[in-house]
């Protein structure tokens, strides 16, 4: 453990993501504030000191705090660092900004785009904090239960400014967290939002028995996809090469850790999508990212076919089977991104 000065973390999300990050937090010897919207699990977590629900077994370090009230919270804290479900994100950036001091960095953690209206998740927080707010987004190829155990793992931060991804990367490093910055908020972002969509793609196609080759193509198309939209929204290509990229891509949609994952796999083998998501427990971000990015892509006119399939299942009930059948029917063509 490494002597931390300055205020607290604020950690805002007590889910799988959320308690792994504070739990890193505190290990690294920052005193780290862990709040939920729900009083009762709170308490039961500041009691039993540790995250029974989505992290059991992982004992939370003595520098974790558990705290329910976001208002006192932000009042004592200048460190954000939001996971929230996206479906939540602006209600809890609300709460939090006439409270938040103006010099607080605000980092966000949660990987999807704003329901309803497809914006980045950096982009409500300017909106919702004002743009003159340090802004950062932590994305990368990380569960959060191997994460918590403090097996390797890499990240990367990114902000506009250069020393407030620095600053953030700095809270999370340790020797068991490799954390790289970036200056491309679009591409890191896009990159794990779209990523949860290919990863319900791969799992329909797993849980069909399509076999490995058809997982293979599915992820290096889901790539070009990825690439496409984050492209077209000013990404920078060499983004999506790298850890928020392919490096997410490729974890999400292999290892069935992965919530999204397992939302494909049982799509494949017969659920229902209302009887899925009730088993799951947790939020799968990939879901309502599916409708979103399925809307972003018809507005920018981006060639999304694998997107297009899976919100087609997801909400106009076709058959994962015929959405199989749809990919394969499209006109050949030159292989490009």
């Amino acid at each position: 453990m490494r002597a931390a000065a300055g205020s607290p973390v604020a950690i805002l999300g007590a889910g799988s993501w959320g308690t792994a990050l504070a739990v890193v937090l505190a290990g690294n010897g920052y005193h780290s504030l862990l709040w939920g919207h729900d009083p009762a699990r709170m308490a039961s977590m500041a009691r039993e000191r540790t995250n029974s629900l989505y992290l059991p077994g992982i004992r939370f370090p003595d520098a974790l705090q558990v705290r329910n009230d976001l208002v006192s919270l932000a009042k004592e804290c200048e460190r954000f660092l939001i996971a929230v479900p996206s479906a939540g994100f602006r209600a809890t950036l609300e709460t939090l900004a006439p409270h938040a001091p103006p010099a607080a960095i605000v980092a966000s953690a949660t990987k999807g785009l704003e329901p309803g209206s497809g914006k980045l998740l950096s982009e409500v927080c300017s909106a919702v904090l004002g743009t003159q707010r340090r802004i950062a987004v932590i994305s990368g190829p990380t569960f959060a239960r191997e994460v918590a155990r403090g097996l390797p793992a890499a990240m990367t931060v990114a902000a506009r400014n250069p020393q407030t991804a620095e600053a953030v990367a700095v809270w999370l490093r340790n020797d068991h967290l490799r954390v790289y910055t970036s200056e491309d908020l679009v591409g890191v972002q896009l990159g794990g939002a779209v990523k949860n969509v290919m990863a319900i793609a791969t799992g329909i196609s797993d849980g069909l028995g399509l076999g490995a080759n058809a997982r293979a193509a599915l992820i290096t198309r889901g790539l070009a996809e990825i690439e496409r939209l984050g492209m077209a929204l000013g990404g920078r290509p060499e983004t999506f090469m790298g850890l928020t990229g392919m490096g997410d891509l490729v974890l999400t949609c292999t290892d069935d850790q992965s919530r999204n994952r397992q939302v494909g796999l049982a799509l494949g083998r017969g659920s229902s999508l209302a009887d899925t998501l009730a088993g799951l427990g947790q939020v799968a971000e990939g879901v309502g990212t599916a409708r979103e990015v399925w809307s972003l892509a018809r507005r920018l006119g981006v060639d999304m076919p694998i997107t297009e399939q899976v919100y087609r299942v997801l909400f106009k009930g076709l058959a994962p089977r015929e959405a199989v059948a749809a990919l394969l029917r499209r006109e050949p063509k030159q292989e490009k991104s």
